[in-house]
């Protein structure tokens, strides 16, 4: 970026909620006056319990709920580090919204305990986003006051400003990038800022206490504007060397003569002419491309041109039809009509296609989205139950409560209870989110509804009074499961006494407990695209349902960890000798054995390297004693680790040890399966990104936080420029490089993979 411009975001296009960290409280606390000692004699001993109590004001008003801190009573300095996470989102602010952070002390026993408040504007007076470290100085015994303008502001006065809160604007900026980094003088600079702040603490005697607060930072700097405004008003040019804030009312709006070129074009193509039109050559080679890009990627204004002007001779290509749709102008109720007319006479899309249909994209067109569901209508219930996660959270994107997409998936259950059981899961989990919840239980009603008017089966199947009662008892049992868990929880003493404790309060239990079959994931889903290709990699897909947003249920699988197993046997090998010895088998155990350790490996490798499984370590792997290895603990994905410099690949050496090392037969045959399995899932990429577009208003923090973004990332993965062959030497390159990370190497980014796995 060069040094005249100036890029910045507009706080209206940010759909993320208002983030910030609550970090320390600096200074003495307020002594106890006489009063507080008659009330509590003991209040000299006591120690302070504190917690930060935050509200955000909307031009004068609450906005949400009141968010608190966890109680902090280590003593001075309090600190909480804990980050707070509003329900609002940054374009819903305005200019002068600001956020009352108010102090208070539990251990008082009286009142509220009061210590002090102090309120900030969230933008500065260039309706620039704050960002980064800020300094609140509160006001004592006075709760945080919200109302514009605030009677307890937090910053300090310009008469008092003194050399230290220079130095902290700076240092804010040194933060935020904007002062280049010199790791000597930077030392030594923070030497000096230590002896400042201490000399400036003595010379006031700590007379102020200040809450520190860190504010979310962004790329570029977010500048204020309302939502749906196309123009500014003009900041006053200053004649000084400050920055200037030049608005463009145009930005993000529609080129006029381009739009009006496209009506035109269109409109004159509109009739008859099109219908005996055939691509060239060339043509017909960019329209492929264009069929060949992923659902989310933007066509261009010529990409979407081309497709409507070859419109009719597309229509037998069933491919066609998603990438047809996207570059209809819908707005324009001629080309809509003509649209849908095309629509109804298409060669009939897949059904992994029309999931795409369903996705925000096409929000607005129930039309499409209700053929979308005539073509679900035709998969049977093993694959509908693979997608039946995702259809469910496309019932966000529908227009209303009662939607076909809500109604086929009643009907569909009430054809299979297994179907039944996991939507009415699926949908009582959503009741949770305040959003949606009118939603979800319009689809939970309709369920209810039709199954009581079930009558039963001619072969002795319950009837639908019956089903629903034991679909309802699920609720209860998963509710008397949570109890016992908590109870166990709070057991003193160790495991054994824990599993006492387990046994007895399951003992009653055990006998009424409903058998539940498998949520299938996305390892279930990939799991069965490569069995579809002939390739079992013997995965081990474990069942699991959410029965809440924060409680579930997941299947137990005989197993061991990794870490386990090296303590008490130091070696895979001599693990799997004691369940599978071969005195003439490859190091001592069958060869039935090692495949399959040598499968399962190859295929987790594969699918943690697509999904972007984070935080792997020797715990989160385990082992079956008939050599299939497999993965748990999906807690961060899409390339989010909590451990830095993550390698490419989730390949651990003991794994590569346990396949006779990288020079063997056995690991090449491993990287052969690893090729294999990246090729078969690559051509089901437009499945998986649709299934994750479809989770794109989920509350899964990693797909929440940014959708387009872990979406893309995502698409990364699977390298859709390549074709089968150099993707090969690409995977393979990947996994040379991530199993060089396990061996001692004289490069530095090597050692910092190496250091992943300790």
């Amino acid at each position: 970026m060069s040094g005249n411009e100036f890029r910045f975001f507009l706080s209206c296009d940010i759909n993320l909620p208002v983030t910030f960290r609550i970090e320390r409280l600096e200074g003495n606390l307020p002594a106890a006056t006489a009063s507080d000692t008659e009330f509590d004699s003991s209040i000299e001993n006591r120690s302070a319990e504190l917690y930060v109590e935050c509200i955000l004001f909307i031009d004068g008003a609450p906005f949400g709920l009141p968010m608190r801190t966890s109680l902090e009573s280590a003593g001075r300095p309090y600190c909480w580090n804990e980050m707070i996470t509003l329900s609002a989102k940054y374009r819903d602010l305005t200019a002068h919204a600001q956020l009352a952070l108010t102090v208070r002390d539990v251990s008082c026993g009286k009142d509220d305990g009061l210590i002090g408040g102090a309120t900030i504007l969230l933008f500065n007076r260039k309706k620039q986003l704050k960002m980064g470290k800020q300094t609140l100085r509160l006001w004592p015994r006075k709760e945080a006051d919200g109302s514009y303008p605030s009677t307890t502001p937090g910053k300090v006065p310009r008469h008092e400003r003194g050399e230290l809160e220079r130095l902290e604007k700076l240092f804010n900026k040194y933060e935020r990038g904007q002062i280049q980094q010199i790791d000597w003088l930077d030392h030594l600079t923070f030497k000096a800022l230590d002896k400042i702040k201490e000399r400036e603490s003595s010379r006031s005697g700590d007379s102020h206490i200040s809450l520190i607060v860190d504010f979310c930072s962004f790329e570029h700097r977010v500048v204020f504007q309302e939502s749906g405004a196309n123009f500014f008003s003009p900041s006053p040019i200053s004649s000084t060397n400050e920055l200037v804030t030049v608005w463009d009312p145009e930005v993000g709006r529609i080129n006029p003569s381009e739009h009006k070129q496209l009506k035109l074009a269109r409109s004159l193509t509109r009739g008859i002419i099109d219908r005996d039109l055939k691509p060239s050559s060339n043509e017909r080679k960019l329209i492929q491309r264009i069929l060949k890009y992923p659902p989310t990627r933007t066509l261009s204004g010529d990409e979407r041109q081309l497709l409507w002007k070859f419109r009719f001779s597309l229509m037998s290509e069933k491919k066609a039809l998603t990438k047809f749709l996207r570059c209809v102008e819908w707005s324009d109720v001629q080309e809509a009509k003509q649209a849908l007319d095309l629509m109804g006479r298409w060669e009939t899309i897949d059904v992994t296609d029309a999931l795409e249909l369903l996705s925000p994209v096409f929000e607005s067109e129930e039309q499409v989205r209700a053929y979308a569901v005539s073509v679900l209508e035709r998969a049977d219930d093993e694959e509908l139950q693979c997608y039946l996660l995702q259809l469910v959270q496309a019932l966000r994107f529908e227009r209303s409560d009662k939607s076909r997409l809500s109604h086929f998936l009643v009907q569909r259950s009430l054809c299979n209870i297994e179907l039944a059981s996991f939507l009415r899961w699926y949908v009582t989990v959503e009741l949770q989110d305040p959003a949606y919840a009118k939603r979800f239980y319009c689809t939970y009603e309709i369920l209810e509804e039709n199954m009581l008017k079930l009558p039963a089966g001619v072969n002795g199947e319950e009837d639908g009074f019956t089903l629903w009662q034991n679909l309802m008892r699920q609720t209860e049992l998963t509710a008397q499961l949570c109890s016992i868990m908590r109870d166990v929880r709070n057991v003193r003493g160790g495991t054994q006494k824990k599993i006492e404790k387990l046994r007895q309060l399951l003992s009653g239990l055990l006998s009424e407990l409903t058998y539940f079959e498998e949520v299938i994931q996305m390892v279930s889903l990939m799991d069965r695209l490569l069995k579809l290709e002939n390739l079992d990699l013997h995965l081990t897909p474990y069942r699991v349902l959410a029965t809440g947003q924060e409680e579930g249920m997941l299947e137990f699988i005989p197993s061991s960890s990794l870490a386990l197993i090296l303590s008490e046997h130091r070696s895979i090998v001599n693990y799997l000798q004691k369940f599978h010895p071969d005195e003439d088998g490859p190091f001592g155990i069958t060869a039935t054995c090692l495949e399959t350790f040598i499968k399962s490996c190859a295929g987790y490798s594969v699918i943690t390297y697509i999904l972007g499984i984070g935080d792997r370590h020797l715990d989160n792997l385990l082992l079956r004693d008939d050599g299939r290895l497999f993965h748990v603990d999906f807690g961060f994905i899409l390339g989010r680790d909590p451990k830095p410099f993550p390698p490419p690949m989730k390949l651990c050496k003991e794994m590569v040890e346990a396949m006779g090392g990288a020079e063997s037969q056995y690991y090449t045959r491993f990287k052969s399966y690893c090729c294999e399995a990246y090729n078969i899932l690559r051509k089901s990429s437009n499945l998986i990104l649709n299934l994750f577009h479809l989770m794109a208003g989920s509350n899964i923090p990693d797909i929440a936080s940014d959708p387009e973004k872990g979406i893309l990332k995502l698409q990364e993965k699977f390298r859709l420029d390549l074709d089968d062959e150099d993707s090969v030497h690409f995977f393979q390159d990947l996994i040379n490089d991530s199993v060089s990370a396990l061996f001692p190497q004289m490069v530095e980014t090597i050692h910092r993979w190496a250091q992943y796995w300790r």
